[in-house]
This record gives C-alpha cells, sequence and structure tokens, in this order.
C-alpha cells in the first residue's frame, strides 16, 4: 500500500512567498543595499539589485532572484556585462590602473585638499593614487609599481565602473 501523506517527490520543494521577497527588496531600496540573502528551511533566497549609471541619472534596477534548496542542481549564474569602452582613447603607453570596483572617483582626500596625484608626478610602488567611494566606503587605489604618471583618465567625483581605466604609469 502507498502512503497517502508521503510526498511524490522524495525532496520536498518549499514554496517562494512572494511577500518575503517584496519585504527584502523593500529593505534593499530603503536601506541603499544592493543585495540580501535570506535562508531559513531548506530555502534560500537572494535579492540584489543591480546599479547602472547614465549620465544625467542613477536608475536602480530590482532584480529578485530565488534559489531551490541546495539538494536542486545550482541556479546558472548571469554573465558579467559587456567590458564598458574606454572614455577617451589613451596615446600614452605604460600600465593602465583599473578600478576594481564600481564607485565615485576622488582625486583627494578630502575637499579642497590638493590632489594625490597630477600628470608628470613620480610615484612609489603602493602609493595611493585615488580614492574610489564604494557604499559610504573610501576605498585607496594604490599605484602597482613605481613609476611616472603619464596620464589621468578620470575626473573628481566621476562615477566609474568595474575595470574603468583611471590612471596610466608609465
Amino acid at each position: 500500500m502507498s502512503n497517502p501523506k508521503a510526498p511524490a517527490d522524495p525532496v520536498e520543494t518549499p514554496s517562494i512567498d512572494a511577500r518575503l521577497v517584496r519585504k527584502l527588496a523593500d529593505i534593499l531600496k530603503d536601506t541603499g543595499l544592493t543585495e540580501i540573502e535570506v535562508e531559513h528551511a531548506g530555502l534560500k533566497i537572494r535579492v540584489a539589485r543591480e546599479l547602472t549609471v547614465s549620465a544625467a541619472t542613477t536608475n536602480y534596477v530590482q532584480a529578485p532572484q530565488a534559489y531551490a534548496p541546495q539538494a536542486s542542481a545550482p541556479a546558472p549564474m548571469p554573465e558579467a556585462p559587456a567590458e564598458a569602452a574606454p572614455a577617451a582613447p589613451t596615446r600614452a603607453t605604460g600600465d593602465i590602473v583599473k578600478s576594481p570596483m564600481v564607485g565615485t572617483v576622488y582625486m583627494s582626500p578630502q575637499p579642497g585638499a590638493d590632489a594625490f596625484i597630477k600628470v608628470g608626478d613620480t610615484v612609489a610602488s603602493g602609493q595611493t593614487l585615488l580614492i574610489v567611494e564604494a557604499m559610504k566606503t573610501m576605498n585607496p587605489i594604490a599605484a602597482p609599481k613605481a613609476g611616472k604618471v603619464v596620464e589621468i583618465l578620470v575626473g573628481d567625483a566621476q562615477p566609474v565602473e568595474f575595470g574603468e581605466p583611471l590612471v596610466v604609469i608609465e
């Protein structure tokens, strides 16, 4: 005899609560976070939003994603967006220092202070070239090698994308 209370599938999949996903999306919006993940009773829900920057405004795109319990196959990872072309063609030769994150570039340690670097400066390996602010955290960007600053490809308070060229050191 078959057991009427036994599930048809040996791995029972919990249902996704749409209200919970909406609540998590609201938390992202209210707190300014870009991602939140909750796991309860074998169900993992991850809600993330992608920040896109245009010349005039900043748009927030909410992308709720739910994952099945870990017993099932993992969800495919979204493809990385195509890398944006540099803002201006670089004529200088040398090593290009790229942004390690999405954020806002600041050329000096505080408003009104002298810039960390200017074209023609000689920098030491590890010296701070500029700061990239991401999620209210100031991240110093260090010179990967000693050399001369040939070109600065960004301006103060300019938004930058991951991998965007910032400085050329020769």
